[in-house]
């Protein structure tokens, strides 16, 4: 059902306008709300857009937000097409690996923060960066002694000398090289792009997930301990 609101144009007069529907989501806080009234709306002919201001109803966030929508030609409704600004929900990680690497958590939800506001040029290196931190974080958890070795070689070289799981060792090796290309003036890997990248670091991570849990499970519960 359309709803009818009043909206001012560049000349401060005020339009009465069909949208197709409040938001129902606050873009701040990812809630649930149920909006009643706006600040103000403002309407654009030329660009046939409509910017409502709204406030977040619940007493935890009351951040204003603006509800952005544009005009259909044909029917003249106007219909909702996002909200700003937004604070993006973070992935979130098992303890295990926020355990093993703290850096790649905050560094990979950075990532998703840019790829998200649409900054699509510049997020893979951000994804290539949290692996080499998740890879090397727990590479030096498994070899201590080892820890500044690791930490001064390039990756693909310490997952060769470091990781014995053949099928592991192959996953993380496609995923440096396909975050190699993000942050490569060429391309070698031209049929993938960051959803390929993104599905290998998902790949890594449950790999590492299952080997530290593994490790802990066998740690608990020892052979000799029958």
């Amino acid at each position: 059902m359309a709803i009818q609101v009043g909206a001012l144009d560049s000349n401060r007069v005020q339009h009465n306008v069909s949208i197709d529907k409040r938001p129902d989501v606050c873009p701040l806080c990812h809630h649930a709300i149920e909006l009643l009234d706006q600040f103000s709306g403002f309407y654009n002919k030329a660009d046939l857009t409509v910017q409502l201001i709204h406030r977040c109803p619940r007493l935890s966030c009351q951040s204003a937000f603006i509800a952005n929508y544009f005009q259909n030609r044909q029917s003249g409704q106007f219909y909702l097409t996002n909200s700003t600004p937004t604070n993006h929900a973070p992935r979130h990680f098992s303890e295990t690996i926020k355990n093993t690497s703290k850096e790649f958590c905050e560094i990979y939800n950075q990532s998703l923060a840019s790829e998200l506001n649409g900054h699509l040029k510049i997020c893979g290196v951000g994804y290539r960066k949290s692996l080499e931190f998740l890879l090397k974080d727990y590479l030096i958890g498994l070899n201590p002694d080892k820890a500044d070795e690791i930490k001064g070689k390039f990756l693909g070289k310490c997952i060769d000398e470091y990781v014995s799981n053949t099928s592991s060792k192959a996953v993380a090796k496609r995923a440096v090289w396909l975050g190699n290309d993000e942050t490569h003036y060429v391309r070698i890997w031209e049929g993938k792009d960051l959803k390929d990248l993104k599905k290998l670091v998902d790949l890594t991570v449950h790999w590492i997930e299952m080997e530290q849990l593994t490790h802990d499970a066998m740690k608990e519960m020892p052979e000799n301990s029958r």
